[in-house]
């Protein structure tokens, strides 16, 4: 009995020290950290990589395989395995049916596999080869095993080795969106300066570049657009087009193409065309000279970006044209080099105007005439929801209802309306909730998509994202461009298991926490389907009670509605009808508040203060319920990731804790001011128990935030 409590007491103490001494780290390796494995897993992992095998002659993208499995099987096992010629047992063997042809043997047992799994796509197999027992990575490609390899040493760093897997991205296009304007400022990012230096640039390559890179292509990221929608005609010439080849040449071993934001107005604005009219021969005939001038310096770019006719950006539309007239201009530009265009649909009326119905319309009025008139390379890339980027909307009406033109999903992953980099919110949870949604029309939205684009939140801080918490956003989405059809749960557990470790003590309260905290955001910003009332330009903090902005639609009043009678936007029949814009199912479905999904109840409807719950309250007193439950699950963050002390690294542990410190702040602000003005309007009284808050209405709005960031 001695010897077993003895042995007992020894472990507790050596698993303490792990912990109490474990060291600092600050965020720069995200995902990929390598720690050493328990003892058993290394025996695993080792056993399943006595020698790596790439059998046929090295590429730059098989380099960077054996690259990071060197660094990952160095970081996990102490050392890495040396790089062998042939086929022994215990190899871990990188094959492609061109590099090992009895792959595509007509007797192969994995030749259907590697059928289905296309261009991108890899497949994990423990399997005899040439009569070894090995460790099988393969693909149809080279980017297919750097995948592979990826998804490998991520099954080893968990601790799941051993598992067979066979993996094909089911989105061809897969990229990020960098606002990233050319002096390094970032428009709605908060993580530090641009990482990409362009004063430095061609010349000077920082390490940033690269480790982008792996961590990209460690989720099957194969885009990146490097400069902001609203684009300066700048980046279009000479100078930096062999900038932006600097930053392909790097990206390029990884599966990365680079894409460029492209200013509609761009030649008119370099004096070398008269106009800017898509169907004049002088403009067609400078942007096809263009493609044809990046296209030597890149060539396997991968084609623009443009954001047309929305916030005063110019576009077709100041010609009478239309956007598809606009995007195959410029589609036939790119064509000959297989280049694409991504037509933003994030569209509403130009300065001086505004649709007096609903802003949420015309996206769908302008582009639903035009299906079926884009070019074959063009996308549509519509954002999730028809307002912009709220902590809620329903899913766009355009998805399911563009069946000839192929759709791109934008989804924001810096968070300029859900706290900045300071509050904590998964929003792994948000992109699933979208693509998980039914159109009636065309099934899922993931099923209506042919690419996704996530506005990145990378920077040049340290930590890449602002926060550590924030750089789940940036794998979740990642992992869902990979697969749309992927939960948010089990990504989560991934992530928390990579960059906490694999310990269930640390992961599983770490996974906890952040599928509660977007709907803790969500409660205590903007419940039961409110959007929009954030402040106005910077778009931090609440601000439900500006109405002296130029255009209604900039106004939070607009969004709300709220007055003696009721609160609520009402897009039913009776009012913008905004529902029509749905399949009849859905329409039919939300037009009843009672039918209407709660957390949507204000998106679709405005009613009376005293209208019946489900919960038995009225909807004041459960406007005021939903206020308080986020201020208790903002609370709750800080307290669950306190009980974590003893086992996160001190510096990791102090600089979430003091964010989640802050997010308690900003809840109580949006709690109190929101509370402050709605019962201004109401005339309500606050029902028994709520408490009052702590300030007066006139001090909520006399606050300001002159040097908020991300405001590019």
């Amino acid at each position: 009995m001695r010897f077993f409590l003895s042995a007992a007491l020894t472990g507790l103490l050596l698993s303490l020290a792990a912990t109490v001494f474990a060291a600092d780290e600050d965020g720069y390796e995200l995902w990929l950290r390598y720690r050493p494995l328990e003892r058993a897993a290394q025996a695993t992992v080792k056993a399943q990589a006595r020698a790596i095998v790439i059998p046929g002659a090295a590429t730059p993208t098989t380099e960077a395989a054996l690259a990071e499995l060197n660094r990952g099987l160095a970081g996990m096992l102490g050392q890495a395995p040396q790089k062998a010629a042939r086929i022994g047992d215990g190899a871990l063997l990188l094959a492609t049916p061109e590099r090992l042809p009895e792959l595509a043997a007509v007797n192969s047992p994995l030749r259907a596999d590697l059928a289905a799994l296309g261009g991108g796509g890899y497949l994990l197999r423990q399997t005899r080869i040439q009569g070894h027992k090995v460790t099988l990575i393969a693909a149809n490609s080279d980017i297919g095993l750097l995948y592979g390899a990826y998804a490998w040493l991520r099954e080893a760093a968990i601790g799941a080795p051993a598992r067979d897997v066979s993996s094909a991205p089911k989105l061809q296009l897969r990229l990020l969106n960098h606002w990233d304007n050319l002096d390094r400022t970032v428009e709605r990012g908060y993580s530090g300066q641009s990482i990409w230096d362009w004063w430095a640039l061609p010349d000077i390559l920082d390490q940033h570049y690269t480790d982008y890179a792996r961590a990209n292509a460690s989720l099957g990221i194969n885009g990146t657009v490097l400069n902001n929608v609203n684009s300066k005609p700048e980046v279009l010439t000479a100078p930096f087009i062999a900038k932006a080849a600097a930053v392909a040449d790097v990206l390029r071993p990884y599966g990365i193409k680079v894409y460029l934001s492209a200013r509609f107005s761009t030649p008119l604005e370099l004096h070398e065309t008269a106009t800017a009219d898509p169907l004049s021969p002088e403009v067609r005939a400078w942007w096809q000279r263009k493609a044809d001038e990046i296209y030597k310096s890149i060539p396997d770019f991968g084609g623009f970006l443009v954001k047309a006719n929305s916030e005063g950006q110019p576009g077709p539309q100041d010609y009478q044209r239309n956007h598809a007239e606009g995007a195959n201009m410029l589609a036939a530009a790119v064509a000959p080099h297989k280049g694409i265009v991504m037509w933003r649909a994030f569209v509403y009326a130009p300065k001086g105007s505004h649709r007096a119905d609903d802003r949420a319309r015309q996206a769908y009025e302008e582009f639903k005439p035009l299906d079926g008139a884009f070019a074959a390379n063009v996308l549509v890339q519509v954002k999730n929801g028809a307002i912009d980027f709220q902590p809620r909307e329903p899913f766009h009406p355009l998805f399911g209802a563009m069946a000839k033109t192929p759709l791109m999903m934008e989804f924001q992953i810096t968070k300029e309306y859900l706290g900045y980099a300071t509050d904590l919110a998964y929003l792994g949870t948000m992109f699933e909730e979208t693509l998980e949604s039914d159109t009636k029309s065309a099934g899922t939205v993931a099923q209506t998509l042919s690419g996704m684009a996530g506005v990145a939140n990378i920077g040049s801080d340290r930590n890449w994202a602002g926060s550590h918490f924030d750089q789940a956003n940036w794998y979740a989405y990642g992992r869902m461009a990979w697969d749309p059809q992927a939960k948010a749960r089990n990504i989560a557990a991934e992530w928390a298991a990579l960059t906490f470790g694999p310990d269930r003590r640390v992961a599983d309260p770490i996974v906890d926490m952040m599928m509660i905290s977007r709907e803790a955001v969500v409660d205590y910003m903007t419940p039961l389907g409110l959007h929009h009332i954030m402040g106005t330009s910077h778009h931090h903090g609440p601000a439900p009670w500006v109405d002296n902005l130029e255009r209604p639609d900039w106004n939070p009043v607009y969004y709300h509605r709220a007055d003696r009678n009721g609160i609520g936007f009402d897009r039913t029949a009776s009012g913008s009808n905004a529902l029509e814009q749905y399949a009849p199912e859905i329409a039919r479905q939300y037009a009843d508040p009672r039918t209407t999904p709660q957390q949507l109840l204000l998106w679709f409807h405005h009613l009376p203060w005293d209208y019946a719950m489900p919960s038995g309250r009225t909807l004041w007193a459960e406007l005021l319920a939903r206020y308080d439950k986020g201020v208790a699950d903002a609370k709750s963050l800080r307290t669950r990731w306190s009980a974590l002390k003893p086992l996160i690294d001190a510096r990791r542990y102090a600089e979430v804790d003091q964010r989640l410190a802050r997010q308690i702040d900003n809840a109580v602000l949006w709690r109190d001011a929101c509370i402050a003005y709605f019962q201004s309007v109401s005339g309500l009284p606050l029902p028994a128990g709520v408490q009052p808050p702590a300030h007066t209405l006139d001090y909520y709005k006399a606050l300001r935030y002159p040097y908020s960031p991300g405001r590019g």
